[in-house]
C-alpha cells in the first residue's frame, strides 16, 4: 500500500475511539451542510494529520486515520486540508491521495501553516465553513491557532487537551522548581499564564488560604471556559476524559462551535464513552 519510507504510528483503544467521534461527527455534519439551500463550501484540517493510517496495538493491524476516514464520509467535503511537521508521514499522505485537486497537504508546523493558508478560506461572510481536529502530540498547539479558529465564527474543532503533558512536565505540586521552557510551553498553549490560577487555586483555610493544585477535570473545564471567555466560540461540550488502562486520564477531548445542535449532537456522542475503562491490557 505504502513504499517502505512511510511512517506510522501505533495507537491504543482511545484513539480508536477519537477516530470513531471524529468520523461519526463529520458525516452528520457534512450531511447537513450539504443539504441546505445556501450554497455553503465546507472543508477538514488536520492539523496533526499522520500518514493517514495507523498500527493498532491490540491487533496488529492498519487502523484508518483521520485523513482517510475524513476522505470516505458522504457526502464529501469540498476541501481536505492535511498537516504534519514529519515527512515520512507527509510522504505517506501524499502517496495516499496522489494529484487531487481537493485535497492539500503541508508538511510544517500547524501553527505557522494555519494562519497563513487555513484561515483564509474559512471565511463567515463567503459562506465557508470547517471542521477542524487540532489533536497535537503533547503541548505542541499554540493559543492564537485555537482563538483564529473561533474569531472566524464558521470553525468547529475537536482538540485534544494533553493533560498527561502538562502533568508531566508542567502542572506539578511543587510549581517552583518547573523549568522556564516548560513553563513557556504552557503559556503558549493556555495563550497566557492565566494557567497557573487555573492549576494552582486558592484555597481558604483558618490563615487565609493556601495553594493547591487542582484536579484535571477542573483545568480542562478551566480551559473550556476561555474557549467561551476569550476563544469566540459560544458552545463547548463537556470534556470526555481519555483515559489509560488504569482508569488515568491521558487527555481531554474536547469540542467547541458555534451552533447549538452541534453540541448536542457531541454530546450525545460522547455520552456513550464517558467513563468508559479500556479493554484490560489497552490503553
Amino acid at each position: 500500500m505504502f513504499s517502505g519510507h512511510v511512517k506510522f504510528d501505533t495507537i491504543g483503544y482511545w484513539t480508536e475511539v477519537k477516530l470513531d467521534i471524529v468520523r461519526e461527527y463529520a458525516m452528520a455534519y457534512s450531511t447537513v451542510l450539504a443539504a441546505q439551500q445556501t450554497p455553503f463550501r465546507h472543508i477538514y484540517v488536520d492539523a496533526f494529520a499522520g500518514s493517514g493510517y495507523h498500527v493498532s496495538r491490540a491487533t496488529g493491524g492498519f487502523v484508518e486515520g483521520s485523513p482517510v476516514n475524513a476522505l470516505n464520509v458522504k457526502p464529501p467535503f469540498c476541501e481536505y486540508h492535511f498537516i504534519d511537521l514529519d515527512s515520512a508521514k507527509t510522504a505517506g499522505l501524499r502517496e495516499l491521495v496522489g494529484d487531487r485537486p481537493d485535497v492539500f497537504v503541508y508538511e510544517g508546523d500547524c501553527n505557522e501553516i494555519i494562519p497563513h493558508h487555513i484561515v483564509p478560506r474559512c471565511r463567515w461572510d463567503r459562506y465557508e465553513r470547517a471542521l477542524w481536529l487540532l489533536d497535537p502530540y503533547g503541548l505542541d498547539l499554540n493559543w492564537h491557532v485555537v482563538e483564529a479558529a473561533g474569531q472566524t465564527r464558521s470553525v468547529e474543532v475537536f482538540l485534544n487537551f494533553p493533560v498527561m503533558d502538562m502533568n508531566r512536565n508542567v502542572l506539578w505540586r511543587d510549581h517552583a522548581r518547573v523549568s522556564q521552557a516548560q513553563r513557556k510551553r504552557m503559556t503558549a498553549f493556555w495563550g497566557d499564564d492565566s494557567w497557573r490560577q487555573a492549576a494552582y487555586p486558592i484555597k481558604p483555610d483558618l490563615f487565609g488560604g493556601h495553594e493547591e493544585k487542582a484536579d484535571n477535570a477542573e483545568i480542562a473545564e478551566a480551559y473550556c471556559e476561555r474557549l467561551r471567555r476569550d476563544g469566540g466560540f459560544a458552545h463547548v461540550a463537556e470534556p470526555l476524559p481519555m483515559r489509560n488502562n488504569n482508569g488515568a486520564v491521558v487527555y481531554y477531548l474536547i469540542f467547541a462551535s458555534q451552533r447549538p445542535v452541534a453540541q448536542h449532537i457531541v454530546t450525545a456522542v460522547f455520552a456513550k464513552y464517558r467513563d468508559r475503562g479500556a479493554p484490560i491490557g489497552e490503553s
